[in-house]
Protein backbone atom coordinates (compact mmCIF):
# COMPACT_ATOMS: atom_id res chain seq x y z
CA UNK A 1 0.00 0.00 0.00
CA UNK A 2 2.58 2.10 0.81
CA UNK A 3 4.41 2.02 -2.36
CA UNK A 4 1.43 2.17 -4.17
CA UNK A 5 1.00 5.52 -2.65
CA UNK A 6 4.50 6.43 -3.54
CA UNK A 7 4.32 5.27 -7.06
CA UNK A 8 1.38 7.64 -7.22
CA UNK A 9 3.48 10.45 -6.06
CA UNK A 10 5.86 10.49 -8.69
CA UNK A 11 3.05 9.84 -11.94
CA UNK A 12 1.52 12.75 -10.15
CA UNK A 13 4.62 14.75 -10.17
CA UNK A 14 5.82 13.12 -13.43
CA UNK A 15 2.07 14.51 -14.84
CA UNK A 16 2.14 18.00 -13.43
CA UNK A 17 5.81 18.40 -15.26
CA UNK A 18 3.72 17.74 -18.51
CA UNK A 19 2.88 21.34 -18.25
CA UNK A 20 3.88 23.24 -21.05
CA UNK A 21 3.89 26.95 -18.71
CA UNK A 22 7.08 25.03 -16.87
CA UNK A 23 5.50 26.39 -13.64
CA UNK A 24 7.16 26.16 -10.38
CA UNK A 25 5.89 22.60 -8.91
CA UNK A 26 5.85 22.75 -4.95
CA UNK A 27 4.64 20.25 -2.29
CA UNK A 28 2.01 22.52 -1.44
CA UNK A 29 1.00 22.03 -5.25
CA UNK A 30 1.50 18.63 -5.46
CA UNK A 31 -0.09 17.77 -2.34
CA UNK A 32 -3.19 19.23 -3.31
CA UNK A 33 -2.95 17.58 -6.76
CA UNK A 34 -3.00 14.39 -4.64
CA UNK A 35 -5.84 15.68 -2.37
CA UNK A 36 -3.34 14.66 0.32
CA UNK A 37 -1.61 16.90 3.37
CA UNK A 38 1.84 17.67 2.46
CA UNK A 39 2.39 15.40 6.22
CA UNK A 40 1.10 12.76 3.40
CA UNK A 41 4.19 13.10 1.10
CA UNK A 42 6.62 13.24 3.89
CA UNK A 43 5.18 9.93 5.17
CA UNK A 44 6.90 8.57 1.88
CA UNK A 45 9.74 10.99 1.13
CA UNK A 46 11.69 13.20 3.39
CA UNK A 47 12.09 15.74 0.64
CA UNK A 48 11.15 17.15 -2.82
CA UNK A 49 14.34 16.10 -3.77
CA UNK A 50 13.88 12.68 -2.78
CA UNK A 51 10.94 12.95 -5.46
CA UNK A 52 13.02 14.13 -8.58
CA UNK A 53 15.32 10.90 -7.32
CA UNK A 54 12.56 8.79 -7.74
CA UNK A 55 11.98 9.82 -11.37
CA UNK A 56 15.64 9.86 -11.89
CA UNK A 57 15.71 5.84 -10.78
CA UNK A 58 12.73 5.49 -13.12
CA UNK A 59 14.74 6.79 -16.57
CA UNK A 60 17.88 5.72 -15.37
CA UNK A 61 16.34 1.84 -15.10
CA UNK A 62 14.49 2.72 -18.46
CA UNK A 63 16.89 3.80 -20.56
CA UNK A 64 19.58 1.91 -19.31
CA UNK A 65 17.17 -1.11 -19.40
CA UNK A 66 16.89 -0.85 -23.19
CA UNK A 67 20.13 0.05 -24.07
CA UNK A 68 21.49 -3.36 -22.46
CA UNK A 69 18.83 -5.21 -24.21
CA UNK A 70 19.95 -2.85 -27.52
CA UNK A 71 23.67 -3.88 -26.77
CA UNK A 72 23.19 -7.65 -26.21
CA UNK A 73 20.78 -8.50 -28.88
CA UNK A 74 22.06 -6.55 -31.80
CA UNK A 75 25.81 -7.37 -32.77
CA UNK A 76 26.21 -4.57 -35.32
CA UNK A 77 27.90 -1.33 -33.79
CA UNK A 78 26.15 1.13 -36.29
CA UNK A 79 22.49 -0.21 -36.05
CA UNK A 80 22.94 -0.92 -31.51
CA UNK A 81 23.87 3.49 -32.36
CA UNK A 82 20.84 4.00 -34.38
CA UNK A 83 18.65 2.17 -32.14
CA UNK A 84 19.74 3.95 -28.98
CA UNK A 85 19.32 7.52 -30.11
CA UNK A 86 15.75 6.26 -31.44
CA UNK A 87 14.55 4.96 -28.18
CA UNK A 88 16.17 8.12 -26.36
CA UNK A 89 14.23 10.59 -28.38
CA UNK A 90 11.48 8.14 -28.36
CA UNK A 91 11.39 7.98 -24.77
CA UNK A 92 11.37 11.81 -24.69
CA UNK A 93 8.18 11.95 -26.68
CA UNK A 94 6.53 9.82 -24.50
CA UNK A 95 7.46 11.46 -21.90
CA UNK A 96 7.35 15.00 -21.93
CA UNK A 97 7.53 15.23 -17.55
CA UNK A 98 10.21 12.95 -17.97
CA UNK A 99 12.47 14.93 -20.54
CA UNK A 100 11.78 18.23 -18.26
CA UNK A 101 13.96 16.12 -15.53
CA UNK A 102 16.55 14.83 -18.27
CA UNK A 103 17.41 18.32 -19.29
CA UNK A 104 17.74 19.95 -15.33
CA UNK A 105 14.81 22.55 -16.61
CA UNK A 106 12.42 20.59 -13.68
CA UNK A 107 15.70 20.93 -11.33
CA UNK A 108 16.09 24.48 -11.54
CA UNK A 109 16.43 25.62 -7.59
CA UNK A 110 16.60 22.22 -6.40
CA UNK A 111 18.88 20.13 -4.84
CA UNK A 112 22.27 20.30 -6.88
CA UNK A 113 23.18 16.87 -6.58
CA UNK A 114 20.42 15.94 -8.86
CA UNK A 115 21.75 17.77 -11.92
CA UNK A 116 24.77 15.79 -11.05
CA UNK A 117 23.05 13.01 -11.30
CA UNK A 118 21.38 13.87 -14.40
CA UNK A 119 25.55 14.76 -16.00
CA UNK A 120 26.30 10.88 -15.12
CA UNK A 121 23.20 9.51 -16.89
CA UNK A 122 24.53 11.56 -20.31
CA UNK A 123 27.83 9.93 -19.39
CA UNK A 124 27.10 6.43 -19.51
CA UNK A 125 24.84 7.22 -22.59
CA UNK A 126 27.24 8.48 -24.15
CA UNK A 127 30.01 5.63 -22.90
CA UNK A 128 27.32 3.12 -24.18
CA UNK A 129 27.48 5.03 -28.00
CA UNK A 130 31.24 5.22 -27.73
CA UNK A 131 31.35 1.51 -27.11
CA UNK A 132 29.04 0.93 -30.05
CA UNK A 133 30.36 2.78 -32.05
CA UNK A 134 33.78 1.46 -31.30
CA UNK A 135 32.36 -1.90 -32.78
CA UNK A 136 31.21 0.15 -35.94
CA UNK A 137 34.70 1.53 -36.74
CA UNK A 138 36.10 -2.06 -36.48
CA UNK A 139 33.19 -3.48 -38.64
CA UNK A 140 33.43 -1.36 -41.93
CA UNK A 141 37.15 0.24 -41.19
CA UNK A 142 36.48 4.17 -41.08
CA UNK A 143 38.68 6.26 -40.10
CA UNK A 144 36.22 7.87 -36.95
CA UNK A 145 37.01 8.75 -33.51
CA UNK A 146 33.95 6.87 -31.60
CA UNK A 147 34.61 9.83 -28.89
CA UNK A 148 34.16 12.91 -30.82
CA UNK A 149 31.24 11.16 -32.73
CA UNK A 150 29.46 9.50 -29.49
CA UNK A 151 29.60 13.39 -27.88
CA UNK A 152 28.21 14.54 -31.06
CA UNK A 153 25.56 12.53 -30.62
CA UNK A 154 24.94 12.69 -27.45
CA UNK A 155 24.82 16.87 -28.08
CA UNK A 156 21.91 15.97 -30.75
CA UNK A 157 19.83 14.03 -28.42
CA UNK A 158 19.90 16.70 -25.79
CA UNK A 159 19.34 19.74 -28.00
CA UNK A 160 16.41 17.35 -29.43
CA UNK A 161 14.94 17.04 -25.71
CA UNK A 162 15.89 20.81 -25.14
CA UNK A 163 14.09 21.80 -28.10
CA UNK A 164 11.05 19.70 -27.60
CA UNK A 165 10.76 20.97 -23.77
CA UNK A 166 11.73 25.19 -25.36
CA UNK A 167 8.66 24.47 -27.98
CA UNK A 168 5.93 23.52 -24.94
CA UNK A 169 6.03 20.15 -26.12
CA UNK A 170 5.33 20.67 -30.02
CA UNK A 171 8.74 19.88 -31.71
CA UNK A 172 8.86 16.09 -32.00
CA UNK A 173 12.36 14.81 -30.83
CA UNK A 174 11.79 12.32 -33.79
CA UNK A 175 10.59 14.90 -36.11
CA UNK A 176 13.26 14.86 -39.21
CA UNK A 177 15.34 12.17 -36.97
CA UNK A 178 15.79 9.40 -39.73
CA UNK A 179 17.41 12.84 -42.06
CA UNK A 180 19.23 14.00 -39.42
CA UNK A 181 20.90 10.52 -38.12
CA UNK A 182 21.88 9.81 -41.78
CA UNK A 183 23.98 12.96 -41.82
CA UNK A 184 25.55 12.34 -38.39
CA UNK A 185 26.78 8.82 -39.38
Amino acid sequence: MASDRKQQILETLAHMLENPRREKITTASLAAKLDVSEAALYRHFANKAQMFEGLIEFIEASIFGVINKIMTDENDGAKQVQLIITMLLKFAEKNPGMTRVLIGDALVNEDHHLQTRINMLYDRVEASLKQSLKIAVAESGKKVMPEAQANLLICYVIGRWQQYVQSGFKRKPTELMQQQLALLS
